[in-house]
């Protein structure tokens, strides 16, 4: 059964407080269901299947991987031959990444159940030091995954594109963004949920200013 990550009213009456662009935006678009991953691992194996190919595509190779593993776990990555996962749909350097991945949690080098108990930078910093798994890798993870509640991206395109929709930016730098980092705190989650919405196209009448650069 699907689970959806977890916000109500706490979270967007503040975040409403503090921002009336963002108090129009939550009440126009209403809540937002966005799928998570509770496993972590689960989570880490299928970010890595979707680097860099269409959602649609990754949807399949994940259902192709699922149906052979039966479940997707540490063992049950290490124990498939690379060959066998590669013709899942799978690239050498994924399938890589997956097993070195896979290896780390089995030899004990990391645990898993210990990052959730880690503060944000922590995770971020171990996660980080997998093959595969860079700074915005990590922060989705946290997002969809553990559930964090102040991941605000940078890295993330959509993010920033959500911001110069609502907000009527043409550029959005690294120092205006932390400005927005820092009224968003520390609801960031959920302040990023509805510039994605944004981003995507729940509200037509918000263009992208940097589209008519």
């Amino acid at each position: 059964m699907p689970q959806y990550f977890a916000y109500g009213a706490k979270e967007t009456d503040y975040l409403a407080r503090k921002d009336k662009r963002l108090a129009s935006v939550i009440e126009r678009i209403g809540p937002i269901r966005r799928e998570v991953r509770p496993d972590l691992f689960d989570a880490l194996m299928h970010s890595i299947v979707g680097q860099q190919i269409a959602t649609k595509a990754q949807q399949t190779i994940w259902g192709r991987l699922v149906q052979a593993l039966g479940r997707v776990t540490p063992a049950t990555v290490d124990g498939m031959e690379t060959e066998a996962l590669q013709r899942l749909g799978l690239s050498f350097r994924k399938v890589g990444y997956m097993k070195g991945a896979a290896r780390k949690v089995l030899q004990g080098e990391l645990d898993v159940e210990t990052l959730r108990h880690m503060d944000d930078g922590s995770v971020s910093m171990a996660l980080c030091k997998l093959d595969g798994v860079g700074v915005w890798t990590a922060e989705m993870l946290m997002l969809f995954s553990l559930q964090r509640p102040d991941v605000f991206s940078f890295g993330d395109l959509a993010i920033i594109r959500g911001l110069r929709m609502v907000y009527r930016h043409k550029v959005v730098s690294r120092e205006r963004f932390e400005m927005y980092r820092r009224r968003f705190s520390p609801y960031g989650s959920v302040a990023s949920l509805y510039l994605w919405a944004v981003a995507g196209g729940a509200l037509p009448d918000l263009n992208d200013p940097a589209a008519k650069s």
